[in-house]
């Protein structure tokens, strides 16, 4: 049998991790033949939930399934993974703004980093699902010093299958048949959804939608996506925040499709005028061996590239808010 390998998710028993755990026990990452060791990793308060996830997930008898790890302790639920996708973090609440949000979560991912660095395996690769989800992948980046930088991510990836989506609605295509999606920068009213490279079939899609629709009712449904979901049914995004999570990290392990390329926040070189130092959403392509390469030489239309500067600005004003909890 192969090898198993060790996926450690935070904040496992939340609605996010319930909806992810099964679909990672199942192989819908790592393929039908690769099994693995699951750790989950929650608060004091919440393990009694968590082991009715783990009984559940016994009682589905997944065959790739091998072992499970319950545990409130970082250092165990990091010691040896493969993978981490750090669901877990404090929500945002009425009356809180962003710098508050920032204030909550930024220890937790300081004490995440620190454990990744001492405790996981060399191989270690990270997403970062938690909000507000590029600057705590910057934390945690910052707290382990001896990971190298790419291995950090966030995710943007419900960002870019929710402008997809969007797109096969309007024209009536397979989102299968849709390529070529960005969005920039930030996971925030800031992101730039952009479909001045995207194609249906073989046919722009700008030329199908027109730029009326694309910045009257596109962005504005991309960007707004998150707050309708949690005004429709009275919590965010769920299962379609855990389907992006696998998304992107199934890509990234095994590669995304031929002419095409993925949505990831990863650490900025200074491409396309984004600002270095921060956790950025660029185009990706990963060829299927557990890196990526930001696609590079693409024209970028001028509206793009203001946005692309606004929503850098509002990343480094956030790597302002915590630059005491940052490493060194």
């Amino acid at each position: 049998m192969t090898t198993p390998i060790t996926i450690t998710v935070t904040g496992a028993a939340g609605q996010i991790g319930y909806s992810l755990l099964f679909r990672i026990a199942n192989g819908d990452i790592f393929g039908p033949k690769q099994p693995i060791i699951l750790k989950m990793l929650e608060i004091p308060a919440a393990m009694g939930v968590l082991e009715g996830v783990a009984m559940e997930l016994t009682d589905c008898a997944f065959p790739l399934l091998h072992d499970m790890v319950l545990t409130d302790d970082p250092k165990v639920a990091f010691d040896g993974a493969n993978w981490a996708i750090l669901v877990g973090a404090f929500p945002r609440k009425a009356g809180m703004d962003r710098s508050d949000l920032l204030g909550r979560n930024a220890p937790i991912f300081v004490e995440q980093g620190k454990a990744i660095n001492n405790y996981a395996a060399s191989d270690i690769r990270v997403l970062v699902v938690g909000n507000p989800v590029n600057t705590n992948a910057l934390i945690a980046m910052s707290h382990a010093p001896d990971v190298p930088r790419e291995r950090f991510t966030a995710m943007t990836r419900l960002d870019h299958n929710r402008a997809i989506s969007q797109l096969a609605r309007k024209t009536g295509a397979n989102v299968a048949d849709i390529y070529r999606m960005i969005i920039w920068g930030n996971h925030s009213n800031t992101m730039v959804p952009d479909i001045s490279h995207c194609r249906i079939g073989r046919r722009k899609a700008l030329n199908l939608v027109g730029k009326r629709w694309y910045k009257k009712e596109f962005v504005p449904t991309v960007v707004g996506r998150g707050a309708a979901v949690i005004k429709a049914r009275g919590a965010s995004s769920a299962a379609s925040a855990a389907n992006a999570a696998i998304d992107h990290v199934r890509n990234w392990a095994l590669g995304t499709r031929k002419g095409d390329w993925v949505s990831m926040a990863v650490p900025s070189d200074g491409a396309y005028g984004a600002p270095k130092g921060v956790i950025f959403s660029f185009p990706c392509v990963c060829p299927g061996d557990g890196t990526y390469q930001i696609v590079e030489g693409l024209k970028v239309d001028p509206e793009i590239q203001a946005g692309i500067q606004a929503t850098g600005e509002e990343l480094l004003a956030e790597r302002a808010v915590v630059a005491d909890l940052l490493g060194s």
